[in-house]
């Protein structure tokens, strides 16, 4: 267990690296546009009940990379990593608590993901702006509401105690959304891109069992019976089925 009264956690990815899985989860996954529609002030709405930051977050003013980005070999980033120590290691000490080592499967921090959070709330992107807002509040409150009930931050807190909090904003209930809703809502938002940074992870592909970028020796096997089964059905469904399969 690490010492919460000295534990600073210290990045640990080139930005190069950060940049390619900042791509990876924006090009990749749902994730990136769950917020797409919503104002930055609509993200972290709820119950008007208990307390909740009043942050002046500044905008980013750098510019991004285009609109066609070279993510295989990007460039030096133009903006710089915005969060401070105290927001980093809280980011931190959050994603081993969404994402704990369990067995041989690493930890989030293991793999750096509190390096990836930093990168996405920092870029100039709207969505990630969106993020950003959401982030910073909710970072906010976690140690607000550690100091009003231990006296303490989040960060120097024992297990129990960080559980605690944790549990109160991790589901939704109707008794607690009130009081608790706007920071489960930034905790979830926290929690989408915790677990988007570690399954783009290798180690978080050898998780899930994807097989992805890996070379056959040989000649093409083809799809399996059961997935050409399901492409024809669904080639069916949607009155494609002559048109496929067709030498070019």
């Amino acid at each position: 267990m690490k010492d919460h009264e000295t534990y600073t956690y210290k990045p640990g990815m080139t930005r190069r690296e950060s940049l390619k899985w900042l791509g990876l989860i924006a090009a990749g996954t749902s994730v990136a546009t769950m917020t797409a529609c919503s104002p930055a002030k609509d993200v972290v709405t709820g119950g008007s009940a208990g307390h909740w930051p009043d942050l002046d977050i500044k905008p980013v003013t750098a510019k991004g990379y285009g609109t066609d980005p070279n993510m295989v070999v990007p460039p030096e980033s133009p903006w710089p990593r915005t969060l401070n120590q105290q927001q980093l290691t809280l980011v931190a000490i959050l994603s081993d608590i969404i994402v704990p080592r369990e067995g041989s499967v690493p930890s989030a921090t293991e793999v750096n993901v509190p390096d990836v959070i930093d990168e996405w709330v920092s870029a100039p992107y709207d969505g990630q702006q969106r993020d950003r807002v959401t982030i910073l509040h909710g970072l906010a409150w976690i140690d607000d509401e550690a100091n009003l009930r231990f006296k303490k931050p989040f960060a120097t807190l024992d297990k129990s105690q960080q559980t605690a909090i944790i549990d109160d904003i991790a589901y939704r209930t109707k008794e607690k959304d009130e009081e608790f809703g706007r920071a489960r809502k930034a905790f979830a938002r926290l929690k989408q891109l915790v677990l988007a940074a570690f399954f783009c992870s290798p180690q978080g592909h050898k998780d899930i069992g994807y097989m992805g970028n890996v070379a056959i020796a040989g000649d093409y096997p083809g799809p399996t019976d059961e997935a050409r089964a399901h492409l024809d059905g669904v080639l069916k469904d949607l009155g494609l089925s002559e048109f496929a399969y067709q030498e070019s």
